[in-house]
């Protein structure tokens, strides 16, 4: 079995939120488990919950065709997202979910060590451009301990807003040039982490 296999069935004996009562399946994530890029999104939906699969309902579909424009397909890359249950009705995710979830997602990038960190929409984004907005500096990366962090707009925003399609796809664009030029990308140093009443040890 490996090691991301057996952090799955972990993940699957999680109850430490509310919605794990409620969920059909959870939705760890899947992909290669040596992918060069990790995108991140925020939540499972409804296919999602349904399939135990992330990115497979409309905002999945739009994702693949963004992964096509750079030439490749899901099993190449590593999907996941910032939580592994459906919040109720598509909500958006709680503080405390979020910070219930965040080690299995910390888990995962050290089994997979990334050369690059994707994320998708503001809850992933938070996680790694804290106090920042979206709509600022989507489109732009930063390397920390090597690892390039690229932030993106949700695929489903552009399901939402069709006028957000061509800034995500020049966005998607960008990803192989900063794979291939990383070390032209700007070194951070990654700021202290601040913890949080939300966060379980």
């Amino acid at each position: 079995m490996s090691a991301l296999s057996e952090l799955y069935a972990e993940i699957a004996r999680c109850r430490k939120c509310e919605i794990a009562k409620y969920r059909t399946n959870v939705v760890p994530g899947e992909g290669r488990d040596d992918a060069d890029i990790l995108f991140i999104g925020e939540a499972p939906g409804w296919n999602e919950d349904q399939q135990g699969r992330p990115f497979v309902g409309p905002a999945g579909q739009y994702l693949d065709e963004l992964l096509a424009l750079i030439s490749l397909k899901r099993e190449q890359v590593y999907i996941a997202n910032v939580i592994k249950c459906r919040p109720s009705g598509n909500r958006d995710p709680l503080p405390t979910e979020i910070g219930n979830c965040r080690q299995w997602l910390d888990r995962q990038i050290e089994l997979i060590k990334p050369k690059m960190i994707v994320t998708l929409g503001r809850y992933s984004m938070a996680m790694f451009f804290p106090n920042k907005s979206i709509s600022k500096i989507h489109g732009t990366a930063q390397r920390r301990d090597n690892v390039i962090y690229y932030a993106m707009y949700h695929p489903a925003a552009a399901l939402h807003q069709q006028s957000l399609r061509q800034v995500i796809e020049e966005d998607m664009l960008k990803i192989p040039v900063l794979l291939v030029e990383v070390e032209k990308v700007a070194e951070v140093k990654p700021e202290p982490r601040q913890l949080n009443m939300f966060e379980v040890f």
